[in-house]
């Protein structure tokens, strides 16, 4: 197989049957005694009393998961930068983006194999964006792509004003998947649903309307509720959670033009930041190349390789240089969560440190850095956040640490995220 090659296999846990097959890297399908075997192996082991979940070969890591004694995932990842903690979250994405878009019923239920199917081609599109990195991150930190904009006061009235004349509480403006503003019940919801209602949106092929139904796989897997979109102008889309009322055609012509159309401008500006994050007002050391920074409290993630706005994006040697720093980013951040900079809420029995020395102490590691010919990487974790940064190989290793506590101070006390 190819040595970026990723398969997706989901199952029926009573009886195997394959529900679909979906992979990144490869023109290829499995055969079907390769799928038999990936989950023959993993049922003897359950018959045995043994709970097989990840194993790995020479060239290639598989994962299998089993969600409500009823549907069987298992990915083989070829990736040299794969995980069992990345491949674990690829799962649980990948179930929810499920209970997202049909509901736990079905999921739970089997009643008819082949009208599942059917229904499951809709996840498509979502559950592959899981398997394509791309340039958000919430997939991995289960927290939401979030993008700071001078005019976030502005909108942030205006999103309120709107919510609640569409009779809800619950919107968010997003621009190029990621978060601009939210009301303040928007981020009472699960941080792994929020994230999930992005990923579906920015999934999606554009349209000034949509009326989609979603189920809540942490708030309400069972009962459905109604997302309506509308793009304001292309890129940016309000969304707003609601009941039975009121009509998508009563927001888009009531509604949309009144609250948005006075804040085209701010809404155009929330364009030019999305890829960087945050305006290029915002100064950062020269020697980063990519930044993650998460806010625990608030689960919502600052993320970007393009650090610098006056690189040139149209050299082609600097194009394949932001994939290998956001590779760099995903695969340090995987390294440092399952190694070092434990979560406060890990479950240790699914994904436990990998590394031998933390069982001996009493503390936790709060930062950690690698060195490479090609780059360098460095970790802070406080009580409130969690950065990760990716330097350029001459910034000084003794240094990192300086540099990452000012970094931190810019997005803490300058510009608060």
């Amino acid at each position: 197989m190819e040595d970026t090659s990723v398969f997706l296999l989901c199952l029926t846990a009573s009886s195997g049957v394959p529900l679909y097959c979906r992979s990144k890297g490869s023109n290829r399908q499995l055969t079907f005694s390769v799928i038999g075997s990936l989950n023959g192996v993993h049922m003897f082991a359950n018959n045995q009393d043994v709970l097989l979940t990840s194993t790995r070969t020479e060239n290639s890591r598989v994962v299998w998961r089993t969600f409500h004694d009823s549907i069987n995932l298992i990915v083989m990842s070829c990736e040299n930068t794969a995980s069992d903690l990345s491949l674990n979250k690829l799962l649980e994405n990948v179930f929810n983006a499920m209970v997202l878009v049909i509901g736990l019923d079905d999921l739970v239920n089997i009643k008819n194999v082949e009208r599942l199917k059917k229904d499951l081609r809709a996840c498509y599109k979502l559950i592959d964006g899981f398997l394509t990195e791309s340039e958000k991150m919430a997939d991995l930190t289960q927290c939401v792509d979030c993008i700071i904009t001078h005019d976030v006061t502005i909108l942030q009235e205006c999103l309120d004003g709107f919510t609640q004349a569409a009779e809800s509480d619950f919107g968010c403006l997003m621009a190029g998947g990621k978060v601009v503003t939210a009301t303040e019940k928007w981020w009472r919801l699960a941080s792994q649903d929020v994230m999930l209602l992005c990923w579906l949106v920015a999934s999606l092929s554009s349209h000034s309307s949509r009326d989609y139904p979603v189920y809540l796989p942490q708030g309400s897997p069972t009962v459905p509720h109604r997302l309506l979109t509308f793009q304001l102008v292309s890129g940016v889309d309000v969304c707003i959670l609601c009941g039975p009322s009121p009509s998508l055609q009563k927001v888009e012509s009531e509604l949309v033009e009144r609250f948005w159309k006075p804040v085209v401008d701010p809404l155009k500006a929330c364009l030019r930041v999305q890829l960087r994050s945050f305006p290029a007002s915002i100064p950062l050391h020269r020697g980063i190349m990519g930044l993650l920074l998460v806010n625990r409290d608030l689960n919502k993630t600052l993320y970007t390789v393009q650090v610098h706005p006056l690189e040139d994006m149209h050299r082609t040697e600097l194009k394949f240089t932001l994939d290998q720093r956001r590779a760099a980013l995903r695969s340090f951040y995987t390294l440092a969560l399952s190694h070092y900079l434990i979560p406060d809420n890990v479950d240790e029995k699914t994904i436990p440190c990998e590394e031998m020395f933390a069982s001996g102490f009493s503390h936790h590691a709060h930062q950690c850095y690698t060195v490479s010919s090609s780059h360098k990487c460095y970790a802070l974790k406080t009580e409130l956040h969690l950065l990760f940064l990716v330097f350029k190989p001459e910034v000084p290793t003794f240094s990192m640490s300086t540099i990452a506590n000012k970094t931190l101070q810019v997005f803490t006390k300058d510009f608060p995220f």
